[in-house]
């Protein structure tokens, strides 16, 4: 086996070189210095390299672990064995490690378990349109169509609970509320056409700095309501990983919160 020391310099090496890599992949895409698929890439290699750290860093923790000697010499009174020396480093290295590779288990773990889909709408029958923020999807690689019967088929199956909100006034009425919880959301806002019944925006991920746009829409519903639905969609990407499906039941809730409906 390897001595404690060297494997747990090897266990730093490792979790230092994948740590900050992590943020990195995501803030290079932010700003241009490489495409989707290479910061996707250097996810995967920070959290590689986090696995290879942890691993070291557990191998080191057990062979540097606190065990019972004789008693130190009487002209030793702090005498530490050597090889307990790098425990408490190892532990602190160990959970850096972990914290790395938790990250991309999470991420791993909502992607696998989310549908691969990149446009979701509370309306799947007549899902919103986008009208202003066309021209800013021109260049995006997902178009603005909707993908028909068989995206509507996987929403409704990762995503039964997206349904449109009916609230309890009218289209003036229920305006307000509408467009104030839009801009609660932080999203850029490109339109708001009372008039139309409908506001566009375009959302930001934190952390790869994504661009996807949403559209809300009010129609009457009877004579005193009002039929609000939401659509989001990514201009990059063939899946989402729960983004935003994510994103229409927060901004749901703020709107009904501001609304007052429950």
């Amino acid at each position: 086996m390897i001595p404690a020391p060297k494997t747990l310099r090897v266990a730093k090496i490792f979790t230092i070189a994948g740590l900050p890599l992590l943020p990195f992949s995501g803030l290079g895409l932010r700003l241009g210095l490489w495409g989707m698929t290479a910061g996707l890439l250097l996810f995967l290699v920070a959290a590689v390299l986090c696995l290879i750290g942890v691993v070291f860093a557990l191998i080191a923790a057990v062979t540097s672990r606190p065990r019972h000697y004789p008693s130190p010499p009487p002209d030793k009174p702090g005498f530490i064995q050597p090889q307990q020396l790098g425990f408490g480093p190892s532990i602190i290295t160990l959970g850096l490690g972990l914290i790395g590779v938790g990250v991309f288990l999470r991420w791993f773990l909502i992607a696998t378990s989310t549908p691969p889909i990149h446009d979701v709408t509370t309306d799947t029958d007549d899902p919103p349109k986008f009208v202003a923020i066309l021209p800013l999807r021109a260049t995006a690689p997902n178009g603005s169509e909707y993908g028909g019967a068989k995206v509507a088929e996987a929403q409704h199956k990762g995503y039964p609970d997206l349904t449109g909100m009916e609230l309890h006034s009218p289209p003036e009425r229920a305006w307000g509320p509408a467009l104030t919880a839009a801009k609660a959301m932080g999203w850029d806002m490109v339109a708001a056409d009372s008039a139309a019944g409908r506001i566009e925006a375009t959302a930001t991920t934190r952390w790869f700095g994504f661009k996807d746009d949403v559209v809300i829409r009010l129609r009457p519903a009877g004579s005193s309501a009002t039929r609000l639905d939401v659509r989001s969609v990514s201009r990059l990407g063939g899946g989402d990983v729960g983004t935003n499906a994510k994103r229409i039941r927060a901004y749901l809730g703020r709107v009904r919160d501001a609304a007052g409906d429950s």
